[in-house]
């Protein structure tokens, strides 16, 4: 059964949500809404033009306080980065505009799924200014940089990426952290794959790490990818697979992470993500998901100290 699912901005990023989610056949009804007049309306009528070639489903302009009723709304709201900018960078001008529109997503019913960067900063504005459960205020988080991380080790190892397991974990940007000793194929330990050396590793945490620099530096924007992770969390979450996603979320406890947003596997359904999974790590690994944390922290206090 289709759902009703709300994108707030359409820009890059949001345009393509829209398209992945409507290929993607998860949604019904695609509500779609930005600042700036005219252009989610446009979005609608040239998205509906093509519904001869996605499964049926309607997309319609609508206002946000329209969404509270929704499966799920997803914010792609905010400025872009610019080359040379760092996630973090961008926090101060978008936290005002994400706490502005989820006051007014304090009633919604569904998911709310933030997409915006600094993503894991704007997770937490999020929950703090909706005041909803923090298992149903949802970044994509690492869900990005694990399938960046797939690929790459997929291209090193002639494999299919789906036949590789492994994550990312902490910051969607500059602290985050690979998880190298539970990284497998098959069942074998990454680590003890014919040929594999652990130098290797670094190489390859960088060029995931600042892939979106790259991007950014030609074409202007990431867009095409987030957009594919975004449609595939919603369908997989909102037909209640309960998959094991690296997300982001406001952290309770797991891994002995408390009071920030970032990402961990978790347990993702149409109630959010509410089991928080510990994965094994070294304690080099511990250690760097918690610097991860300390980042983010300080960038949340950076903030609300304002």
């Amino acid at each position: 059964m289709g759902a009703r699912v709300g994108i707030i901005g359409m820009g890059w990023v949001g345009t393509s949500v829209a398209s992945s989610v409507l290929q993607s056949g998860v949604a019904t009804e695609l509500l779609l809404n930005d600042a700036k007049p005219g252009l989610a309306e446009g979005e609608a009528l040239d998205l509906g033009h093509g519904a001869a070639f996605y499964p049926t489903a309607t997309v319609r302009a609508a206002s946000v306080d329209a969404m509270a009723e929704l499966d799920a709304v997803v914010i792609a709201a905010g400025k872009g980065g610019v080359p040379g900018q760092s996630r973090l960078d961008l926090l101060r001008e978008n936290a005002d505009i994400i706490a502005d529109i989820c006051t007014r997503l304090s009633g919604l019913k569904g998911l709310l799924v933030m997409v915006t960067n600094p993503v894991d900063v704007l997770t937490h504005v999020a929950a703090d200014a909706s005041g909803l459960p923090h298992s149903r205020v949802i970044g994509t988080g690492t869900m990005l940089d694990t399938a960046r991380l797939r690929q790459v080790l997929g291209r090193e190892l002639g494999l299919e990426p789906r036949s590789i397991h492994a994550q990312v974990v902490g910051e969607h940007g500059d602290s985050q952290s690979v998880l190298w000793s539970g990284a497998s194929i098959g069942g074998v330990a990454l680590r003890r794959w014919p040929g594999w050396t652990p130098e290797r590793e670094a190489a390859i945490a960088q060029e995931v790490r600042t892939a979106a620099h790259e991007i950014i530096e030609r074409k202007g924007a990431t867009n095409h990818a987030i957009g594919l992770v975004t449609a595939t969390l919603l369908r997989w979450a909102l037909r209640g697979e309960r998959r094991a996603l690296t997300v982001s979320r406001v952290q309770e406890g797991a891994c002995g992470v408390q009071g920030v947003a970032l990402s961990l596997p978790a347990i993702v359904g149409r109630d959010g993500a509410r089991t928080v999974l510990e994965p094994d790590m070294t304690e080099a690994e511990r250690a760097a998901l918690h610097r991860s944390a300390q980042v983010l922290r300080s960038a949340h206090a950076s903030i609300t100290a304002q």
